[in-house]
């Protein structure tokens, strides 16, 4: 779906668009207040620079390939870039503060959600669902699409989604089902739902750059990728292309983290597992099966949840990682109208 045509459908459902809200990220013209020229604005908004918080976040070298960009050009962009946005030391206290002051968003399940700290998922993060198949990821997702735009009073952000689908497991059909068990109108609940198909590794990466476009238009609340490591599988293959591969992946994580940190969004990915082989050991292994992706996909996701299959419809959830939640599990369910709590 082209930028554009989104914007248009917006208007259309009478969600609220943005353009500079208090809190929010600076849009990449305020550059021009502070002395740097139009055509320079403008040829950084054609490399995919939307928000001053994105030059600011970017590498020095990075900056170098737009064209036109010299040293000089680029010291200058970079230091008054840093004027606008605070990128220096803050007390814990009001880090603190700020950390209090965060969105959650609800899973549709309570006893999900008070694993996650009590309220859901984190904005201004990445959160990462991994497990076999069936085991409840996608599932999540969809509920997570339709609840991120409730207000906040009832578990929500107030802002739409942005789905990246690289499995064409996403399914409307499901979110008109939970969108009902809201009480919302599911055809406003679809009109808020950018959706896009990623057919490649380097498609994927490229629809961030269009997300982020999005995002300096209208207001967002959650980016899901489902899952994120599936192309990556097809797209590289042996180890001879390993590192190619880990390095076009931490590229993808980094920008997916510098949306969460620019834009204040949730962002949820989902990744698949691989059967360890080592030998005898795995015998006596309770689960032999681990996250792919390595180390790589290990440090770029805040909160990594394991799923697995329960009895029936039930699954279960585990705090795999998380710098601030002990380690427990939560069994939830798959409804028809989405993830709610199991059944006793």
């Amino acid at each position: 779906m082209q930028a554009e045509e989104y914007e248009d459908q917006s208007e259309a459902t009478g969600v609220e668009e943005v353009d500079e809200v208090e809190g929010g990220p600076l849009p990449i013209q305020n550059l021009e207040q502070v002395g740097i020229s139009a055509s320079d604005v403008k040829k950084l908004n054609e490399a995919g620079y939307y928000t001053v918080e994105s030059v600011a976040y970017t590498p020095r070298k990075q900056l170098l390939t737009i064209k036109g960009f010299s040293d000089t050009k680029v010291d200058k962009v970079l230091h008054e870039a840093a004027k606008l946005v605070p990128m220096g030391f803050t007390t814990a206290s009001e880090y603190h503060q700020k950390r209090l002051e965060l969105t959650r968003i609800t899973t549709g399940s309570t006893e999900l959600d008070k694993l996650l700290g009590g309220q859901g998922i984190e904005t201004g993060s990445i959160t990462e669902l991994f497990g076999e198949f069936r085991t409840g990821k996608s599932q999540i997702c969809h509920t997570l699409a339709v609840t991120c735009q409730l207000d906040e009073a009832s578990g929500g952000a107030a802002g739409k989604c942005l789905y990246i689908d690289t499995e064409g497991t996403f399914r409307p059909e499901r979110l008109v089902e939970i969108a009902e068990r809201y009480s919302l109108d599911p055809n406003e609940v679809l009109e808020n739902v950018a959706y896009a198909r990623a057919f490649n590794s380097d498609h994927q990466t490229a629809l961030l750059n269009q997300a982020s476009m999005l995002m300096t238009e209208s207001r967002f609340s959650m980016l899901i990728v489902d899952s994120a490591t599936a192309l990556y599988r097809t797209d590289y293959s042996g180890r001879g292309e390993l590192s190619a591969r880990q390095m076009h992946l931490a590229r993808f994580l980094r920008t997916l983290l510098r949306l969460a940190d620019e834009f204040g969004i949730a962002v949820v990915i989902t990744n698949q597992v691989v059967a360890q082989v080592d030998g005898g050991m795995a015998t006596f292994v309770a689960d032999p099966k681990k996250p792919i992706g390595g180390n790589i996909i290990a440090h770029a996701s805040t909160t990594r949840l394991s799923l697995r299959k329960g009895r029936g419809e039930t699954r279960v959830c585990k705090i795999y990682d998380s710098p601030c939640l002990p380690e427990a599990e939560a069994v939830f369910a798959i409804t028809g109208q989405g993830i709610a709590d199991a059944k006793d």
